[in-house]
């Protein structure tokens, strides 16, 4: 048993110490089908964007390099800015009723119940795809068969609720795509609001503070990062509105104020076939978003958390 254990020892030490094991290498291998799928569909379709926004190009030419004329002309373009305008009034009114309802259902669900069907019945709005939403509130809000106007004329109210009333087109766009992302948003809060210690709420009972006191010194402090991953998720997929805008009005040109940024875009591209002044527009856009993506991180602190 001696000899044999020197034999060991002898032979550990003349192979030296253990080398760790290198794992970089499996870990590019995981991350090669996303670095593929980045570049293909996303870093190659920008550099052709910046490409195409700085040439005179319509599908029928060959692209032309033109500078700066593209953005020179759509500064002084009254379209862009309304559509830029008309995007903004969306994006607030989306992102004002969808966080404010979502963090009441999400409250709720976490003081009050935690049923899997609820949540379930949250999620289906949210399954649903955007066409057949645009398509069932068209059908619902139709100013001649609409059952939601029919009911209004029932009560003795306005019966001009529609898609095609100035006053109310934008506002009927953004509460129906409120209405279909809420529960998606509520659940997304209601899981960071699993994340804070319990016993934080217990001692504030024993204090004597009632839900809307916690709610205020406790849940919202306490769920910031992931609010703020929320606001920011929000904001650039409301800026991205445009598959309601196309249902609702069912291949016709949209009223000026429900022309989008996002429809503007098509517009130029694909029925006047301004691809290079599209892709302007596209490039202005992305800049827009890094901006406010970027201040809305560092106003809400979204890297750190108070519960460490």
């Amino acid at each position: 048993m001696h000899a044999v254990g020197t034999r060991l020892d002898a032979g550990s030490l003349r192979g030296g110490p253990r080398r760790r094991r290198d794992d970089r290498l499996v870990g590019w291998l995981f991350l090669l089908p996303v670095i593929v799928g980045f570049a293909v569909f996303y870093a190659y379709p920008t550099i052709r964007g910046v490409w195409y926004s700085v040439t005179d190009y319509s599908l029928l030419n060959d692209p032309a390099f033109v500078g700066a004329d593209n953005y020179r002309k759509l500064i002084g373009d009254g379209q862009f800015w309304n559509a830029l305008k008309v995007t903004g009034y969306y994006v607030l009114v989306n992102i004002t009723v969808q966080t404010v309802v979502a963090l009441g259902l999400a409250a709720l669900m976490h003081r009050l119940t935690r049923s899997v069907v609820l949540r379930a019945t949250l999620l289906v709005p949210w399954l649903v795809p955007n066409v057949t939403i645009g398509l069932l509130w068209a059908w619902l809000l139709d100013p001649d068969l609409g059952f939601v106007n029919h009911l209004l004329g029932v009560a003795g109210l306005d019966t001009t609720l529609s898609f095609n009333s100035p006053t109310w087109a934008m506002p009927l766009v953004a509460l129906v795509n409120s209405w279909a992302y809420t529960g998606y948003t509520a659940l997304l809060l209601y899981a960071g609001m699993l994340q804070i210690p319990q016993h934080l709420y217990e001692g504030a009972a024993i204090d004597g503070a009632g839900e809307i006191r916690m709610f205020r010194s406790i849940t919202l402090p306490l769920l910031r990062p992931i609010l703020a991953l929320v606001l920011v998720v929000s904001l650039i997929g409301s800026f991205q509105i445009f598959d309601t805008v196309a249902v609702v009005y069912g291949g016709k040109a949209p009223i000026p104020e429900t022309r989008v940024i996002y429809y503007y875009i098509f517009q130029q591209a694909f029925t006047y076939f301004h691809m290079g002044y599209a892709a302007a527009v596209a490039m202005v856009l992305v800049v827009i978003l890094g901006v406010l993506t970027t201040v809305q991180m560092r106003m809400l602190r979204a890297s750190s958390s108070d519960l460490g």
